[in-house]
Formats: C-alpha cells, sequence, structure tokens
C-alpha cells in the first residue's frame, strides 16, 4: 500500500477506522473522512504512519460536494477511494427521517454521498471500493424514498443494492484501468451500526477489514460484488437492465443541482 493514497468515508469508528489502521500501518497515505473535525482528528489522534484529515456530514449534499473540491485541492494525487460511512436500519420503531435535502436519509448518506463524492473525485482515482451490503432489496418505483410504507430495514437495504447497481454501471463508463467494485466485508461485524440494532456480531473486525483491504490492492477485477474476499452474486436486480436505467434516472433527478454537467 505504501504508493497508495486513499480516502476513506466514515473512518471515526468501526470498520472504517479499523481499515484505516490497517491500511496506514501498510504504508498508505490514509485520508481519514469524520462527520465533524474533532470526530476526524480524534480517530487519527493514534493511528500509525500518514494520516490526515477531512470532515463533512455526508447527509448534506451540499457538503459533500465541498468535500470533494477540498480532497482535490488537498490531495491531488488520490489514488483510492473507500465509501465505507453508511447509516444502518436502526432501532425496532424508528420512524422516517430524511436529509438536509428533504431526501429519505439512508437512501442519501449510505448510496446518494458516495455518488456525488465519486463524481467529483473523477477521473483522479485509479480504484473505487463501495462498502455494500448482503442485505439487499429492489426499489418500488411506486415508493422508491419509502413515503407511503417506511422500514429502517428496507430503508438499509434498498440503499445497498443502490450501491451495487451503480457500481456496475460506473465500471461500464469509468476511463481504461479504473476500478470500480462493491463488498459486503463481513456479517453483523461489532462496529455501533450493528449494536444499534442489537445484533450479536457474527464476523470479526478484523476479517472484514482483510477482505476490504485486499480489494483496496486489487487492480485486475472490476463491475464485482464481493462478499469477504470471494466474489458473489447480488440480488438478482442488479442485474436487470431495466432496473438499473429506472435507479439511473432517479439519481439523475435526485442530483441534478449538485452533480457536475455530463456526469
Amino acid at each position: 500500500m505504501a504508493e497508495l493514497t486513499v480516502l476513506i468515508t466514515g473512518a471515526t469508528n468501526g470498520h472504517g477506522l479499523a481499515l484505516a489502521r490497517r491500511l496506514a500501518a501498510d504504508g498508505a497515505i490514509v485520508v481519514l473522512h469524520g462527520r465533524t473535525s474533532a470526530k476526524a482528528a480524534a480517530a487519527a489522534a493514534d493511528l500509525p504512519g500518514r494520516v490526515e484529515t477531512v470532515a463533512a456530514d455526508l447527509s448534506d449534499l451540499r457538503a459533500v460536494v465541498t468535500l470533494g473540491a477540498e480532497v482535490r485541492r488537498r490531495f491531488p494525487g488520490l489514488d483510492v477511494l473507500v465509501n465505507n460511512a453508511g447509516i444502518g436500519s436502526g432501532p425496532p420503531g424508528r420512524g422516517r427521517q430524511v436529509s438536509a435535502d428533504g431526501i429519505e436519509r439512508r437512501f442519501a448518506v449510505n448510496y446518494l454521498a458516495g455518488v456525488v463524492l465519486t463524481s467529483s473525485l473523477l477521473p483522479g482515482l485509479s480504484r473505487i471500493v463501495n462498502v455494500a451490503s448482503l442485505g439487499q432489496a429492489p426499489l418500488d418505483p411506486t415508493d422508491p424514498l419509502l413515503e407511503r410504507s417506511y422500514d429502517g430495514g428496507r430503508a438499509y437495504a434498498q440503499s445497498k443494492l443502490a450501491q451495487i447497481m451503480w457500481t456496475i454501471d460506473l465500471a461500464a463508463t469509468v476511463p481504461p484501468g479504473v476500478t470500480v467494485n462493491a463488498i459486503h466485508p463481513g456479517t453483523y461485524m461489532p462496529t455501533g451500526m450493528v449494536a444499534e440494532a442489537g445484533i450479536r456480531p457474527l464476523t470479526s473486525l478484523e476479517d472484514g477489514v482483510a477482505a476490504t483491504a485486499r480489494l483496496v490492492g486489487r487492480a485486475d477485477v472490476s463491475g464485482r460484488f464481493f462478499n469477504g474476499q470471494h466474489e458473489a452474486e447480488a440480488d438478482p436486480t442488479a442485474y436487470d437492465p431495466g432496473a438499473r436505467e429506472y435507479l439511473r434516472a432517479l439519481t439523475d433527478k435526485l442530483l441534478a443541482e449538485f452533480l457536475p454537467a455530463g456526469a
């Protein structure tokens, strides 16, 4: 990893922080993102090697645009983006939440923020890793943002399948030499997200980090979904061109004012 500069979003705790520690120890220059500057600085304080920090609330897409501009200015040699930040299903019974832009919050943070940030940082990147999940659910075109029938688990699963569908589309459009992949690092790792949902961990954090770090270091595969260290099949909807076309149209509509022209 010694020649790589890697931006990891959502890296102040859990999988993101553990991945930052692993990559920094391996010699990468790590750019650690947190929701606030204080959280990012505290997380970076005890990491080895060279660690830089950036901050933005990814539930505010204007802040994501600003973050992208800052990263381009400060780290013009950025090699890898790990879209790791995410919101889980939440505790049972929690009602629907919206982002600063009025979008269902899990869809906004888990999916749309990564689209905006990635679009801002291309074409300088060589690798993009999207931290997705085995928990996947297709969008309902009659209620895609769950305005009529909300469930936190479904909101999370929709956002994660959207990530994978976007991964497949993006891999077909990025410049030669750029790879884009999605990964489910592990099932119910011991993270704050899992604890909030009241779920018993099943996969160690170390195993999840090892799987993601391996994908960060791979340049020979693109447009794929991985379960840990093995390539896997996502929900069949991910491979449906019509479903991906619908997602692209919805994404373009929601992000019309945030994406650069032609993105």
